[in-house]
């Protein structure tokens, strides 16, 4: 500090004597500007000394001494803590906290899934949510619903209680299964239908071509026969015939929900897709008086998916809608079809008509493959539907409409 504090003191003295003779220099001269002049040509070699010296004595400082650390057995408890929180806040589940016995209580989320759980974009409604939460009782597993922005939810619930300074707390943990679930489920029904398919096909195909047989046989050699005998064998023989070609067309069609190819996605924007999708149903509505409307917002909206399967999917969709609003009294129906980014960063499509829509009964099963509510279907269209946008990354739900008419919801 005091070689410092000399060094400053030397160079303020040479410093001054350079002011000092550039200052004569100016007087013998006789010149007073020449002198101000020399003075102000010195100011920033003083500046620039003067920060060389300060930065040369802080170098030269010792540093301060650092604060004493933890104990070790205090350190090693602080960092198992913070340890502890990281991996808390990092859990696969959704970890929420319930203060109160059981019943009732203040609800709080306590790990980050749970605090997405709870966020815009995921559950519509997080105080029912919370509600459904508190009125848990303690050491108990369950399937619970609640309604998020993609449609209603299953999620697996499992309770505890403890006590923690001497307060009653319930700990909860919530761990969304309805896109396992479906997945799982369509999982099994392909791999039933694919079975059930295959040995209806290796029944029927040689029935179907052996009435084709006797059905041409029979007229080689009606000649032969009553009149009244081969009439009856040519009737029994062409329904068989019939019926055999029905049925194979009919198990051909299931066969193909077995045999979707893996998706192949790639960027494409929607509203290219959905003027695709426009060409091909658009003319069919426009017979009837009807139309569909399309809309994408932003109009340089992007999804990854497979472009055939995206359009098969909605293609599916407005066939359903075209026959249900077949019959709309005193008009010729409406569909519309729009896309647009939602709370969370998720993309959504929705596919909305004017129809008499799904009953509420029949909401739950329409999605299951040989379930239909027509006369004349098949139950695979919405059945397919489901499978190309679960192989496409994504979603789909019916989802309830404010006025009359379906609406399905794909999100991705």
């Amino acid at each position: 500090m005091a070689s410092e504090t000399r060094l400053k003191a030397g160079a303020l003295l040479s410093l001054a004597g350079i002011a000092v003779l550039a200052f004569g220099a100016g007087v013998v001269h006789d010149s007073p500007r020449l002198a101000v002049l020399c003075l102000l040509a010195t100011l920033p070699l003083v500046a620039s000394l003067w920060r060389c010296i300060d930065r040369l004595g802080a170098l030269r400082r010792p540093a301060p001494p650092s604060a004493p650390g933890l104990p070790i057995e205090q350190q090693a408890l602080l960092d198992n803590a913070l340890a502890l929180e990281a991996r808390l806040e990092h859990t696969p589940v959704a970890l929420f906290r319930i203060d109160g016995p059981g019943g009732d209580g203040q609800v709080a989320p306590l790990n980050g899934n749970a605090r997405k759980l709870v966020a815009p974009g995921r559950a519509s409604d997080p105080a029912d949510l919370y509600r459904q939460l508190a009125a848990q009782p303690g050491e108990r597993r369950a399937l619970i619903d609640f309604e998020t922005e993609r449609g209603t939810e299953r999620a697996l619930l499992a309770v505890s209680s403890l006590t923690l300074q001497g307060r009653a707390q319930r700990l909860a943990a919530l761990m969304p299964v309805e896109s396992e679930l479906e997945a799982e489920a369509l999982h099994a029904w392909r791999q039933l239908v694919h079975v059930l398919t295959h040995e209806i096909m290796n029944s029927l195909t040689p029935v179907a071509s052996l009435s084709h047989t006797a059905y041409g046989l029979l007229g080689e050699f009606r000649g032969a026969l009553p009149e009244d005998v081969g009439l009856d064998l040519s009737t029994a023989l062409d329904a068989i015939r019939r019926r055999a070609d029905s049925l194979v067309d009919f198990v051909a069609s299931y066969r193909s929900l077995s045999n979707v190819p893996p998706a192949r996605p790639e960027r494409l924007r929607l509203d290219a897709l959905f003027e695709r999708v426009a060409a091909l149903v658009g003319p069919g509505w426009r017979a009837r008086g009807g139309a569909v409307e399309f809309s994408v917002e932003p109009a340089s909206l992007e999804l990854m998916a497979d472009p055939g399967q995206l359009e098969q999917a909605l293609i599916n969709l407005l066939k359903n809608a075209f026959e249900a609003t077949a019959g709309n009294e005193g008009k010729a129906g409406h569909a519309w079809v729009a896309a647009r980014l939602v709370r969370g960063g998720r993309l959504r499509i929705e596919v909305s008509d004017d129809g008499p829509g799904v009953p509420d009964g029949l909401a739950a099963h329409i999605f299951t493959p040989f379930f239909t509510t027509k006369k004349q279907g098949g139950g695979i269209g919405l059945a397919m539907v489901r499978h190309l946008v679960h192989e496409n990354g994504g979603t789909v739900r019916h989802a309830r409409s404010v006025g009359r008419g379906a609406r399905f919801v794909l999100t991705f």
